[in-house]
């Protein structure tokens, strides 16, 4: 970090716990010369906490293009500036993209400095099993693209991810179980890092009643995480396999062999339910 080397470096801030702020992220902040900020009214207590005396400037959902012009602006004099949001990771559910993404074009370096995200946080705490996940983030407001979005979620084996705020925490967990089988684990992380954390678990079908049991689980920040759809059942995945080979004139003993190794269902099923669709 240099004056001869001007860069644009993406600071993680504390989802609310300020001991989570890492000593690399206060050092970038305390040596650039500007700071732009989600909310500069938020950010300025947390750079004050830290001794961090940097100019500041607001690059918000509704000011990012021309912020990131201003950012440009400042490291075409030589100046390094730092992007913060109001607390995690810029660019995650965040602005910030749109910043990195005109400092890049301008030919500037990009430093990413590794900190606190709330959907890593919440998917470490969860419990979900599945070697994959799909961050979604916020899902729609209005119903019918809320309810079109989680039909395209539906099949997917992913564990998933999404960010609630509590005015729709309710509506939102609502929609998922109109989306999803009620079976299916939901976990609910609100207020990671502070005082009232609460990471709960739970089938998707109980989450509601577990919602409106206490007014003060619908408070705060939320990480939603559901688990992946259940596997297909390897019978109803054989058999229709199995039709397609038939369909495709291959003699039932080979579609047999074919659909159990393509599927994993048993080999003498599949042999007599050929056997069976041949003579239908």
């Amino acid at each position: 970090m240099t004056e001869e080397s001007p860069a644009l470096y993406v600071v993680p801030t504390p989802l609310g716990n300020l001991s989570d702020m890492t000593p690399r992220a206060v050092e970038a902040l305390r040596r650039v010369a500007w700071v732009a900020c989600e909310d500069t009214r938020r950010s300025a207590p947390l750079l004050r906490h830290f001794g961090v005396s940097a100019r500041l400037l607001a690059a918000h959902e509704h000011n990012e293009e021309a912020a990131a012009q201003q950012v440009v602006a400042r490291l075409n004099e030589g100046e390094s500036v730092a992007l913060v949001c109001d607390a995690g990771t810029p660019a995650i559910s965040d602005p910030g993209a749109r910043v990195v993404a005109r400092a890049r074009e301008a030919g500037h370096r990009i430093v990413p400095l590794p900190g606190p995200c709330a959907a890593v946080t919440a998917l470490s705490a969860s419990g979900l099993a599945e070697p994959r996940f799909l961050f979604y983030g916020f899902l729609p407001a209005k119903a019918r693209q809320r309810e079109e979005a989680l039909r395209g979620l539906a099949g997917l084996r992913h564990a998933l991810v999404f960010y609630e705020a509590p005015h729709r925490v309710v509506e939102t967990v609502g929609a998922l179980l109109s989306a999803f089988e009620p079976d299916r684990t939901l976990v609910l992380a609100r207020e990671l890092t502070k005082l009232f954390e609460t990471v709960h678990s739970c089938p998707l079908g109980e989450a509601p009643a577990w919602l409106e049991a206490d007014a003060n689980r619908q408070r705060g920040e939320f990480v939603l995480l559901v688990s992946g759809a259940p596997p297909p059942d390897d019978d109803d995945e054989g058999e229709r396999v199995l039709k397609l080979l038939l369909a495709d004139g291959l003699p039932v003993k080979q579609a047999a062999r074919l659909a159990h190794a393509i599927t994993g269902a048993a080999k003498n099923a599949l042999y007599a339910r050929a056997l069976r669709l041949r003579e239908e």
